[in-house]
């Protein structure tokens, strides 16, 4: 497995963590809050919105995994909610590094995020009864969505000016085809290129407040098969 090794852990400013990649030169999440950038656009603009009790959710970036331990917590603590969750990594932490990260408030959480960083990539594993989740390691230009679709997606990339690639109107085009009806995507960007590329790709997209330092975010909705389907 190819573990990229220069990662920093650096304290937010609401007293969470995240990694500066030197690689990408960018952190991994907002220096103004970590936990909060994620609760408020994962959590609350994405997984709270979502009404149906059995999700299916994609995230592109499992980074740090700190969205994806959020929504196995929510899990842990409300029994009515089942999620299949497949996050997209291609340069996976080093354990050790993500050992360090300050994400659980005692042990039990603690348990549950290291659990989440140990399983195997590539394979389905169930962290609990309610909340099984695959990990893979691949490109996500490489990604082949299975035959079941998506009711949630975590757009979570690094940045248009890092990773252009995957702001595109092709890639949101093939996440639109990946997504069910009604489906939602999230991301903290608010860029008007990013926008209209989703637009384009026959979402409608709305302009949320965003979290602590950052004025706006996107949520974007599938609203009908507007495009003939695709293969990837």
């Amino acid at each position: 497995m190819n573990v990229i090794l220069d990662h920093q852990v650096v304290q937010t400013q609401d007293g969470s963590d995240t990694i500066f990649s030197s690689q990408f030169n960018q952190h991994f999440h907002s220096i103004h809050g970590a936990m909060q950038e994620s609760l408020h656009v994962y959590m609350k603009m994405g997984f709270d919105f979502v009404t149906t009790n059995e999700l299916d959710i994609l995230e592109i970036g499992f980074g740090t995994g700190l969205n994806t331990f959020l929504v196995a917590r929510e899990c842990l603590l409300n029994h009515s909610r089942s999620v299949s969750y497949c996050s997209i990594e291609k340069f996976p932490l080093n354990l050790e590094i993500a050992k360090q990260l300050n994400y659980a408030s005692d042990d039990l959480y603690q348990q549950l995020f290291l659990k989440i960083h140990e399983c195997e990539w590539n394979t389905n594993f169930e962290i609990q009864t309610n909340f099984i989740l695959t990990k893979l390691q691949i490109e996500f230009t490489d990604f082949r969505p299975a035959a079941h679709k998506f009711d949630l997606i975590f757009f979570d990339a690094f940045s248009p000016t890092v990773q252009p690639e995957l702001w595109t109107e092709e890639i949101f085009r093939k996440l639109f085809l990946s997504m069910k009806n009604k489906g939602i995507l999230v991301t903290y960007c608010a860029k008007g290129q990013v926008r209209r590329n989703m637009i384009a790709a026959g979402f409608s997209v709305e302009r949320l407040q965003g979290p602590p330092g950052k004025r706006e975010m996107l949520r974007a909705k599938k609203n009908a098969e507007q495009f003939p389907i695709q293969h990837y």
